[in-house]
């Protein structure tokens, strides 16, 4: 069994060594829209850790990202980011909302087929998330052409069936820009999340044992 090791933010700040690099400054045109900073997401509000909106990954995912890029720039598309690197503060305050049922702010937009006590069980909200290890990465498409998101088939943070990748109620269009995405991802070395369209994992990423908690500045 591997040492699940937990660097906190004063530890990294006394070395000055964070792995984490800001991905936004190294990704040419890397759009953001990172939204547990502000109040667009389940909890309806900014969630701890997230005092700045930008998308700190490790050096490597961001490189692997920038393939990406530049891969999907040649048929017309961008990346729009979501989420990045994750303080394990802010996983604990995602476990705080699941564990509280009176709390249903975002579920109309967010879960509403699903009963919020499932999310678990489900495979939408963990106890620990490889967010917190700093190469994982949620995000999506856009047309270059006029700026907006492509058909994904369901929204960012749908927590549905709808998100599974390989939902069969999809429009051909749809079904045709999750695999482009996937593609992309996976060519420079991604692993996908099946249960999230939008979510995927530095396969080689260099800290598999990891869970860092740096609040994002």
């Amino acid at each position: 069994m591997s040492l699940f090791l937990c660097v906190m933010a004063s530890d990294v700040e006394a070395k000055n060594s964070s792995p984490l690099v800001d991905a936004g400054k190294l990704v040419p045109d890397l759009r953001l829209e990172m939204r547990y900073a502000g109040a667009h997401n389940f909890m309806g509000r900014p969630v701890p850790g997230y005092e700045a909106p930008k998308c700190l990954l490790t050096r490597e995912a961001s490189q692997a990202l920038e393939k990406v890029q530049a891969a999907i720039r040649a048929d017309g598309y961008g990346l729009k980011v979501f989420d990045c690197y994750r303080p394990k503060r802010a996983v604990s305050a995602f476990v705080k909302w699941a564990d509280d049922p009176k709390d249903l702010e975002g579920k109309a937009e967010f879960y509403p087929e699903i009963d919020k006590k499932d999310l678990f069980r489900l495979g939408y909200i963990a106890r620990e998330s490889s967010h917190s290890r700093g190469s994982t990465v949620d995000l999506t498409m856009f047309d270059l052409s006029n700026g907006e998101e492509v058909d994904m088939g369901s929204a960012f943070d749908l927590f549905s069936p709808r998100s599974n990748f390989a939902h069969g109620d999809l429009s051909p269009q749809a079904r045709a820009n999750r695999a482009r995405l996937r593609a992309a991802m996976e060519q420079a070395g991604f692993q996908p999340y099946a249960l999230e369209w939008w979510h995927f994992t530095l396969k080689r990423e260099p800290f598999p044992d990891s869970a860092f908690d740096v609040p994002i500045r």
